[in-house]
């Protein structure tokens, strides 16, 4: 574990550095970017110099990173609060060399084979809407590459998503729906999501039974007793975090979508950045790269945000994907071993797609009194034919990074830039299955090495248990006022919803 003096250490560079738009020279423009396959990454508009970037190299090195790396494809407890492998490396290759990894990567073939399966018997069937029933986790993903991934739909299914427990969701979804016509996939580990339940149990309803169906879970005797036969129900494992999933039978909703061929090609461009990750040195390595940048910005600048810009309207749900896995990794305040962390963890992620984004929070970020670090996500060759559009786009990507980076200074103070906003560009060859995959598989192990550094489990998540516990007592409170329950704001606010009702 890193001790005090290396967080003090960043403090010194900061200093040092300053809080001005460093010179960028075609040297530093060079020496400052990588590639990975269809992925290029620039760091050159990063308020870091060679001195800085090389003590969080250091920090790396006395953080063990390679060890930690193999330890994460070995399948070992890395998610060590809940004694557990994170072995979503193994859905998508063999990398890990333990009986663990290779027993792990040996269920998730099967698993895809029984996915394959179950794709034959609904390309047999009348289906032509699917509807994915799930939550955090079990849609974000799915819903991103579904979304992300339009251009690549195979075209005999339609895949929806039901998330929210807001009544509305569903209703608004499946008023456009045929319920013989549909098919049901309900995704939850334990089977015992509350939202989860209640929108299948919706659903289960609308349809008229269970026999259009689908579960992907643990637990088999819960899908069962909802009316789901285990040949149905497609599994899930402790040793994958739901946010982690999407690589496994959690993503046969994308799988529906763009076909078999294509749900391989995802996971072998995350195969590919794998592989990178786990055998390129530090000082190469695109994740540890993206993620000494991040701790960099946190513990070095004291930037306490952060935000994500794709420009391309396909990845538009991006940020929110990224939110939970970087946030629900990250927001952690103690170590592997209960102690207080050393410095400050996650900033807050947030974001939005250019251009549009441009004429909503553009004008904080350039003369706001926070300074926001941003990765910008451009895609270099577009799946349309309306090539103006496309140079448009990539002309305000190009600009916005410029000009946060360099600013403009003014004689009026109102029209003045100050500059040095920093900020990571990152540009894709094109956006398909491969690229898509190689891009997520990147956030993943980005958060894992920030982990590392600061001695903090990014596999749990118990700062969510908390206010489920709550709820679940404060439910039979809503309809029965004789029910004790919550502190006193709380039985206020209960007795405004009642007398309001």
């Amino acid at each position: 574990m890193l001790d005090r003096s290396h967080w003090q250490t960043l403090g010194a560079h900061a200093e040092r550095v300053g809080r001005g738009p460093l010179p960028v020279d075609a040297a530093r423009a060079s020496e400052f970017a990588l590639r990975v396959g269809p992925l290029y990454a620039s760091f050159a508009r990063q308020r870091l110099d060679a001195q800085a970037r090389d003590a969080l190299f250091a920090m790396a090195e006395a953080a063990n990173l390679p060890a930690a790396l193999k330890a994460l494809f070995d399948g070992e407890h890395v998610n060590t609060s809940e004694g557990r492998a994170a072995l979503h490396t193994a859905l998508r290759g063999d990398l890990g060399q333990s009986t663990a990894a290779r027993e792990a990567r040996a269920v998730a073939l099967a698993a895809q084979a029984r996915m394959d399966a179950l794709h034959d018997t609904l390309e047999a069937s009348d289906v032509t809407d699917i509807v994915s029933v799930g939550i955090g986790g079990s849609d974000l993903g799915p819903r991103l590459a579904v979304d992300a991934l339009r251009d690549f739909h195979a075209g005999r299914f339609r895949v929806h998503f039901l998330t929210n427990v807001d009544g509305s969701d569903a209703q608004h979804l499946l008023r456009g729906l045929d319920p013989a016509r549909t098919a049901g996939i309900l995704v939850s580990k334990s089977f015992g999501t509350q939202e989860t339940l209640l929108n299948g149990t919706l659903l289960r309803d609308w349809m008229g039974g269970a026999e259009r169906l689908f579960a992907v879970s643990a637990n088999i005797e819960r899908a069962e007793a909802f009316g789901i036969p285990a040949a149905r129900v497609l599994p899930m494992w402790d040793w994958v975090g739901g946010r982690y999933s999407l690589w496994s039978a959690v993503g046969f909703s994308v799988q529906l979508a763009i076909g078999r061929e294509r749900f391989a090609q995802l996971l072998a461009g995350a195969a590919l950045v794998d592989e990178h990750v786990l055998t390129a040195p530090t000082e190469r390595n695109l994740a540890a790269w993206h993620a000494l940048v991040g701790i960099w910005n946190r513990n070095g600048l004291g930037l306490s945000s952060a935000a994500v810009l794709p420009y391309d309207q396909r990845l538009t749900l991006l940020p929110a994907f990224l939110q939970q896995l970087v946030m629900e990794s990250l927001g952690k305040s103690v170590r592997h071993d209960g102690s207080p962390v050393l410095a400050d963890t996650v900033p807050v992620l947030w974001g939005g797609a250019g251009t549009n984004a441009q004429h909503s929070f553009f004008q904080a970020l350039h003369q706001g009194t926070e300074t926001v670090p941003a990765d910008f996500l451009g895609v270099v060759r577009p799946a349309h034919a309306h090539g103006h559009h496309h140079d448009v786009l990539l002309a305000n990507l190009l600009a916005q990074a410029e000009a946060l980076g360099t600013g403009w200074p003014s004689d009026d103070a109102h029209k003045g830039y100050p500059g040095g906003r920093p900020s990571t560009l990152m540009l894709l060859d094109e956006l398909t299955p491969h690229s898509l995959g190689a891009l997520l598989a990147l956030y993943e192990h980005s958060v894992y090495v920030q982990s590392v550094l600061w001695g903090i489990n990014a596999f749990d998540q118990w700062g969510v248990e908390l206010g489920k516990r709550i709820a679940g007592e404060l439910l039979p409170a809503l309809s029965d006022a004789a029910v004790p329950a919550g502190d006193p704001v709380t039985r206020a606010l209960l007795a405004e919803i009642r007398a309001r009702r």
